[in-house]
């Protein structure tokens, strides 16, 4: 089962602009820094963890309307990694066809774009384990993806609800051989669960390496000649 994260510190974000949006993996603007996606059914409450982290209102358009994300929109954070809000799955009220693109798109996405680092999959911890949620993250593990699970809108429940379900998810993880790398809880009301991903994120970054301070070079023995 994967390890619950409880970390209290967390990088600072001190900036955080948005690069594009892009219908294909081919629209995608080519870059080098780390990315790192996020997605998740429908209505999960992806837009709003995204503001979450990022520490701000509007980054991620939030909407009552579940499937507001049709495209692939990126962001540069702090200059130094790209966050990666993804289309949304499972919406009813989209054609098939357009389930399909959408699905298609994103498939393409994860599986192609070299500098992914990692996956994040959000899990409303307001339902029962579903099996469309299961399949994503087995879809993922064939793949060989790296993913985490984040427990989202944790605040709409009481801790033994959230807690119970939780369990029961990734009691079905296990039977289902799945085994995602972190698992968080967060909730964008109480802002929980914002510091142990940002802090987590930050722990993949590259290390930016230390200016090294030239060397003093002492010459007292030329003037004793």
């Amino acid at each position: 089962m994967a390890q619950l994260v409880n970390l209290r510190l967390s990088m600072k974000i001190e900036s955080a602009t948005f690069i594009a949006s892009a219908v294909d993996l081919e629209a995608c603007p080519p870059s080098s820094m780390p990315e790192f996606a996020f997605v998740g059914r429908s209505n999960v409450g992806k837009s709003s963890l995204i503001n979450l982290l990022t520490n701000t209102k509007q980054l991620a358009k939030t909407s009552g309307t579940p499937g507001k994300t049709k495209l692939i929109n990126l962001f540069r954070i702090n200059n130094s990694w790209t966050l990666v809000d993804l289309p949304g799955y499972g919406y009813a009220k989209l054609s098939k066809k357009q389930q399909g693109e959408f699905n298609l798109h994103v498939s393409e996405y994860l599986n192609v774009r070299e500098n992914l680092k990692h996956i994040f999959l959000l899990i409303d911890s307001q339902l029962e384990p579903l099996d469309g949620d299961l399949a994503f993250a087995e879809w993922l593990q064939q793949c060989e993806l790296p993913y985490s699970i984040i427990f989202t809108k944790t605040d709409r429940s009481s801790d033994t609800a959230v807690k119970n379900h939780a369990s029961q998810f990734l009691e079905a993880c296990d039977e289902w051989g799945l085994q995602p790398t972190k698992v968080f809880y967060c909730s964008a009301k109480t802002k929980r669960g914002r510091a142990p991903i940002v802090q987590w994120i930050d722990g993949q970054l590259p290390k930016k390496k230390k200016d090294k301070k030239s060397p003093t070079i002492n010459v007292g023995w030329m003037k004793k000649r």
